[in-house]
């Protein structure tokens, strides 16, 4: 009668298969996941103290014309955000600053992530107006900007030059 012989657990898994399939699941995983969420979402989440996160992306996908465009023609959902506060991470332009205390600036989504159309159209950018007397600090790369949004379309000789229009209540780097 052959006794049965226990193999160690060593033999019985190969523990750096098993690390490296953990590390490309997430790798593969965490992608997904944020993809999954957004799509869920819509763009749309709570952030925590009275601020909901929406995705830059998202808020300016969406057909829109810069000449006849009226506030109709922005998705219900957005419209919806009229007068709330938002939190929204993009990049800083800010062509009419000299320095790194700011007091309006465009927020824009990274277009060297996604797409190269060209300049982002009227729905893409949030006009950020800083409160008098007060600045904020410019942040080179992705900025988290808070604020409460505003949707109006404004025009100048015939084009919409704004759509969303933030009062910003603070800026900070991202991350």
């Amino acid at each position: 009668m052959e006794s049965a012989v226990k193999i160690p657990l060593s033999e019985r898994f190969n523990f750096r298969v098993i690390i490296f399939v953990g590390v490309i699941a997430l790798l593969v995983g965490y992608p997904v996941y944020v993809l999954v969420r957004e799509q869920v979402s819509g763009g749309v989440r709570s952030a925590g103290g009275g601020y909901t996160q929406v995705n830059l992306k998202a808020l300016g996908n969406f057909e829109f014309d810069n000449s006849n465009g009226t506030i109709n023609d922005v998705p219900a959902k957005w419209r919806e955000l009229d007068g709330k506060k938002l939190v929204l991470e993009g990049e800083i332009y800010a062509p009419n600053e000299a320095s790194d205390e700011i007091h309006r600036f465009e927020l824009v989504y990274n277009i060297q992530k996604c797409c190269f159309n060209g300049p982002p159209k009227v729905q893409e950018r949030v006009f950020c107006i800083v409160p008098d007397g007060k600045t904020a600090q410019y942040v080179s790369g992705t900025a988290r900007v808070k604020g409460t949004l505003h949707i109006n379309v404004k025009s100048d000789m015939g084009k919409i030059n704004a759509l969303y229009v933030l009062d910003v209540h603070s800026v900070e780097p991202a991350g």
